[in-house]
């Protein structure tokens, strides 16, 4: 029962088209396959969650951080159009807002909608990046406050504000998708000090913790990895066996 259970769910997972395609993927997926699957998986499982490789993710999280931070500072110095909502819910002016390459300042500006990627000259307002005092999220924005009840969830969750100036003012955004949301939000926590917190960070982060992980496994393939280092071997009686190299040789 168990294993026809499974081959429904991962039947399920892949998606199919068509009823005949999930007969025919249900058809393929027989008791011996399973085993096969359930081994490898539990094989993969170890071997990831073995101290000696928990403690390599460990020390390469720090850099891969750090590419991602530099990613999104990029992506902040690319730029992004934003949308503004009139209190009728349409769609009202276009503005773009990019950081300027030596992320000191940020740029911003109303444009037409034939403006794809606007020159930072052209964009009219700029905000130091020294004085930005805090970034808000959701229901907490200044703009979203101001329409308490009258937003949908869609756009609470594209909402995010940043204050300047002793927080007396904001600068108010609608993220076009929620994957610039997170890659506005993570880029404005970089240049605010802070640690990056969105799902898209933490999901790239383990797929290039995972990636990197197989490239330094390749040549362990198939070989057991122990729980703990080998003991370190005693120094020997003597050194005999050095050579020292002289520059006269060559």
């Amino acid at each position: 029962m168990q294993v026809v259970k499974e081959q429904i769910t991962r039947t399920l997972s892949s998606k199919p088209t068509s009823l005949e395609l999930f007969k025919n993927k249900v058809n393929a997926l027989n008791y011996s396959e399973i085993l096969k699957l359930r081994q490898t998986e539990r094989l993969h499982q170890e071997e990831t969650l073995a101290p000696p490789v928990l403690e390599l993710k460990e020390r390469l999280k720090p850099e891969l951080l750090e590419l991602i931070r530099q990613q999104r500072l990029n992506r902040l110095c690319q730029g992004t159009m934003f949308r503004k909502i009139s209190s009728r819910r349409r769609q009202d002016k276009l503005w773009y807002c990019r950081l300027s390459p030596n992320h000191k300042m940020l740029h911003y500006g109303d444009v037409d909608e034939e403006a794809e990627n606007p020159a930072i000259e052209t964009l009219q307002e700029k905000i130091p990046v020294a004085d930005i005092k805090g970034l808000l999220t959701g229901k907490d924005c200044p703009h979203m406050k101001e329409n308490k009840g009258k937003q949908t969830k869609e756009v609470l969750d594209l909402a995010f504000s940043i204050t300047y100036d002793v927080e007396e003012y904001s600068l108010n955004f609608i993220a076009p998708s929620r994957t610039d949301f997170c890659l506005w939000t993570d880029g404005l926590s970089v240049l605010l000090g802070r640690d990056m917190s969105s799902e898209s960070m933490r999901s790239e982060l383990e797929i290039l913790l995972s990636m990197e992980i197989k490239l330094r496994l390749l040549d362990l393939e198939n070989v057991p990895i122990p729980d703990s280092a080998p003991a370190i071997p005693k120094p020997p009686s003597n050194y005999n066996f050095c050579y020292e190299f002289n520059q006269t040789e060559q």
